[in-house]
């Protein structure tokens, strides 16, 4: 009992002028005091007890989140270190997937700019004798043949200009295939952007596998209005699915041991709103398990070293930047349908 309390307690009982009720009241009070204070002292103190343990683990606390605050500040260090390496390790892939399709128009760029060039060069030597035989004539006097020669002369300059133009065409696609885009639109044909691109991947493949070939049927709509577009990504997109779809047809051929016909079909549609361009293979399609995946970066279903898995990520960023849709549709064992749109405006 606390000594005041015990103090008032021992008076009370040696007290005579209390009354023995009102004695044993206070005594009971008296004790009720001494017991509530004891229990206020027990709860103080252990109060006391638990400021002090919090203090203690919030300190802890503290230096623990201290560490874990470093730890967090290296790792995202660590973090924006490797995303500024995975950002340029994914441009060199991006600037490869690029060359790779630049070198694989450079063997068809070869064979379509060597047509027009030895129709040239026929041309220049047939006008040559023309003119060496319009020479004799002249000193003869016969002026009629003179003309029917002149005649012949000015038909070849004229197709000797013609091929002439189409040789250029061929190298400024490529030097804009090749060029580092700015994001400059043009007014585009269509039609002789899909053929030119069809024709510079059949040949492309031809020349780095002469056992290639494969049927190809084309189907333009002439009433196509040109698009503002920019010629050499679009012209990447179509390459890029001309050659998987090339690569379809080649692997099924060789699984069925060349008792198959591989076709590539190619169709252009002026509909409401769009302009569609749908190539078509007879491969044996795309799994449905993996459908989703086609167009994410890195995921390709060729063999090692023969697919980055960007070129279709790639042609599907480029057609979105245009406005327009790239879709896929596939059936097992029967093929696989690309098609892209872009809208008129």
């Amino acid at each position: 009992m606390h000594s005041q309390l015990e103090h008032i307690l021992n008076w009370v009982q040696k007290s005579d002028s209390i009354a023995s009720e009102e004695k044993e009241l206070l005594i009971k009070a008296i004790k009720k005091v001494d017991s509530d204070l004891t229990i206020s002292e027990f709860k103080l103190e252990r109060t006391e007890k638990v400021k002090r343990t919090t203090a203690i683990l919030l300190e802890e606390t503290i230096e623990e989140l201290d560490q874990k605050r470093k730890a967090i500040e290296e790792s995202n260090n660590a973090l924006k270190q490797s995303l500024e390496e995975l950002k340029a390790t994914q441009a060199q892939l991006i600037q490869s997937e690029k060359m790779a399709s630049l070198g694989e128009l450079t063997a068809g760029i070869a064979h379509e700019i060597q047509n027009p060039l030895n129709f040239v060069n026929n041309f220049s030597e047939v006008s040559k004798e023309l003119l060496e035989e319009m020479k004799e004539e002249l000193e003869e006097g016969n002026l009629d043949d003179v003309k029917e020669i002149a005649e012949d002369v000015i038909q070849n300059l004229e197709k000797i200009n013609h091929h002439g133009k189409r040789a250029d065409g061929i190298v400024k696609g490529m030097l804009q295939h090749s060029r580092t885009n700015k994001g400059e639109k043009e007014e585009t044909d269509i039609n002789t952007l899909v053929d030119e691109y069809v024709r510079l991947a059949y040949h492309g493949l031809r020349a780095k596998d002469k056992t290639f070939n494969a049927s190809i049927e084309t189907n333009f709509d002439d009433d196509i209005p040109k698009l503002n577009i920019i010629p050499q990504d679009v012209g990447r997109v179509i390459l890029n699915i001309l050659n998987n779809a090339f690569y379809a047809t080649q692997d099924k051929y060789k699984s069925l041991h060349g008792i198959f016909v591989p076709t590539v079909k190619i169709k252009t549609k002026n509909e409401k709103g769009t302009i569609t361009i749908s190539i078509e293979d007879n491969g044996n399609g795309i799994p449905q398990n993996i459908i989703d995946k086609i167009f994410q970066p890195f995921f390709t279903t060729k063999p090692t070293g023969q697919g980055t898995g960007l070129g279709l990520s790639l042609s599907y960023d480029i057609i979105k930047a245009h406005g327009g849709e790239l879709n896929v549709d596939t059936r097992d064992n029967e093929g696989t349908a690309f098609t892209i749109h872009l809208p008129k405006n």
